[in-house]
């Protein structure tokens, strides 16, 4: 397995600061994405201490597979599973034990997703509504592979939309799960079978809120170069408003 990544975070055009965060961590095959949420700048230090966290998880993970991990393994789980769900529930403590300690950080919380690569494919971490998806190069079509912990997903869920009532819903910003909300978390894990030169996104709402799926489909398709790409699809988020920071990671799977 060979990967090749870029990723890339901007402010965009209406926010005075970046609470998006990035992790490319190749060594371990990791990249991720979080989204950080509250006043003033507790949501940038709120994604910061998940990327921080995961990152060191993995490299403490990497140097001893037999260290004492802070919460048992899930028998349903394979190790590597473990591994990741682990890496963010340590990062949602430590959020959450920030969160309490001082007053300004009170309510502060980040989304987060992670691609973790195996041989044959990747395991996907995920909390919040930052999003994966997979550019299957055979077919040149972009697919969604998480399922946002949002209101709006979860209205779409109980009930049949209509396109404009899905364009007009007033809360979509308003998130159902993630880090620092409460003491524990949820993690959804799957994993995604690759095929030769395929392509993950990772990207915040800053992204997936501006652009729409088909436009970014069409802008990787276009684009083989993954820094140029990652500028475009910013760019691209940019120029529809920008309304939100907006961060995305591009790898690309080798199976040799």
């Amino acid at each position: 397995m060979r990967l090749e990544a870029a990723g890339k975070t901007h402010v965009g055009m209406k926010r005075s600061h970046n609470e998006d965060n990035l992790l490319l961590l190749p060594e371990e095959n990791l990249f991720c994405v979080a989204d950080g949420m509250g006043g003033h700048s507790s949501g940038e230090i709120a994604s910061k201490i998940a990327v921080s966290e995961v990152q060191d998880f993995f490299r403490y993970t990497a140097r001893d597979r037999e260290a004492t991990w802070p919460f048992k393994m899930d028998k349903g789980r394979d190790y590597e599973e473990n591994r990741l769900a682990t890496a963010v529930k340590v990062a949602n403590a430590r959020i959450f034990e920030a969160s309490q300690a001082e007053a300004k950080y009170r309510g502060m919380g980040t989304t987060i997703v992670g691609c973790y690569f195996l041989e044959g494919g990747t395991l996907i971490g995920h909390v919040g509504d930052s999003r994966v998806y997979r550019y299957v190069a055979a077919d040149q079509k972009l697919v969604q592979l998480t399922e946002d912990h949002s209101l709006l997903n979860d209205y779409i869920k109980a009930k049949k939309l209509t396109p404009e009532e899905i364009e007009n819903f007033p809360h979509k910003n308003v998130i159902v799960r993630a880090l620092g909300m409460k003491d524990s978390v949820a993690v959804d894990l799957s994993r995604i079978e690759a095929q030769e030169n395929d392509l993950f996104l990772l990207c915040s709402d800053g992204l997936s809120g501006m652009v729409p799926d088909a436009q970014m489909e069409e802008i990787i398709g276009a684009e083989p170069d993954l820094e140029a790409c990652t500028q475009k699809l910013i760019d691209a988020a940019n120029a529809a408003g920008g309304n939100d920071n907006v961060t995305c990671i591009l790898v690309r799977w080798h199976a040799q």
